[in-house]
């Protein structure tokens, strides 16, 4: 049996649709749902030309670099083979989606986030007859978002690489990819800290210091208790924590608890006894912790996915070819999130 993925011609210029990745081009011009009852049903248009050049990309039996490159067709989808490896990279070490809120594709380099302002509490408050209804104000902000260009520069040349099998080699894009998620985080925890410019830095608390308990230095479960409690209207459900914090309440005896040692043995996720999710970051520094509630902190703001230097890899082979994502950050609501230092 013939299928259309067999016959379609693959060039270069199928990177530069406008708005379009070079998958969804793919798809759109083979479209996945011709393939429901055959034996290809289940694969993207991509993978589907893959299996057409008998290209294997994982496994034992994964074939060499060189093999992308036997015919003029098969060498287009090469650049998108190093996107979806580094993508892989990032999603194997991202915890944006674990403290982000909403994520806005934006194509430009400076964003403008909105901001909503409550007339008085953040309460809904009975309204006699004829009075005024409260009223919430959703407006711009005032200073641009920055969209950074993260990447990296991926120097090799086509000989050295040419006999290298392509699951190796995808080790080495997926920690291309998670170096750039680790940027990503970066940024990501220093909007939260900082604010972006539109005067909505976070608080920060300190242990021993009201309306924080305990003593200063020292973390305990006390303390935790009193700084989960500055969250309201906000409910405080996920915590970032560097590594020498993180050691210090897996001492406390409140984290010794029977059965949240068993989900953090059998998962490796450990669950605060607050009911928050504890997320541990180098990216974060030493000696003190940031406390959000997800569902309204932070906006990730994406000006492009993964973006590979098509022509280098297709005409010469490889040689430089820079991998990078443009993304910013945008604070939501200044409250949804504080910072404790220890």
């Amino acid at each position: 049996m013939a299928y259309h993925c067999e016959n379609l011609k693959l060039e270069k210029g199928m990177y530069h649709q406008a708005g379009q990745s070079f998958s969804q081009v793919l798809e759109h011009e083979d479209p996945s749902a011709q393939y429901k009852g055959t034996p290809m049903e289940g694969l993207d248009a991509f993978q589907r030309q893959l299996k057409r050049f008998d290209i294997r990309v994982k496994g034992a039996g994964s074939d060499i670099v060189e093999k992308f490159f036997r015919t003029s067709d098969s060498a287009v989808l090469f650049p998108e083979y190093i996107a979806r490896s580094v993508r892989q990279g990032m999603e194997e070490a991202n915890l944006l989606p674990d403290i982000t809120a909403a994520v806005t594709r934006f194509d430009g380099l400076d964003y403008r986030s909105i901001a909503s302002v409550p007339d008085d509490e953040k309460k809904l408050r009975r309204v006699d007859e004829g009075a005024a209804i409260p009223a919430t104000t959703v407006k711009t902000q005032e200073n641009l978002v920055k969209l950074h260009k993260r990447g990296r520069m991926l120097v090799a040349s086509y000989e050295a690489i040419r006999y290298q099998k392509l699951d190796l080699f995808s080790v080495t894009l997926r920690q291309i990819g998670a170096h750039i998620s680790r940027m990503l985080l970066e940024d990501a925890i220093d909007v939260l800290i900082n604010g972006d410019d539109n005067g909505n830095a976070a608080q920060v608390l300190s242990i021993g210091a009201s309306p924080i308990g305990g003593t200063a230095g020292t973390v305990s479960y006390d303390a935790l208790v009193d700084f989960w409690a500055q969250f309201d209207p906000y409910e405080m459900n996920t915590i970032l924590v560097p590594s020498d914090v993180m050691v210090g309440m897996l001492k406390l005896e409140e984290f010794q608890n029977p059965l949240t040692g068993l989900n953090f043995q059998g998962t490796g996720k450990l669950a605060t006894p607050l009911g928050a999710k504890l997320l541990r970051t180098s990216a974060l520094n030493g000696g003190r912790l940031i406390g959000l509630d997800k569902n309204y902190a932070l906006e990730l703001v994406q000006g492009s996915d993964v973006v590979v230097e098509y022509d280098k890899l297709i005409d010469r082979q490889l040689e430089r070819a820079a991998i990078t994502t443009i993304a910013g950050f945008a604070k939501i609501f200044a409250d949804a999130a504080k910072v404790l230092t220890v």
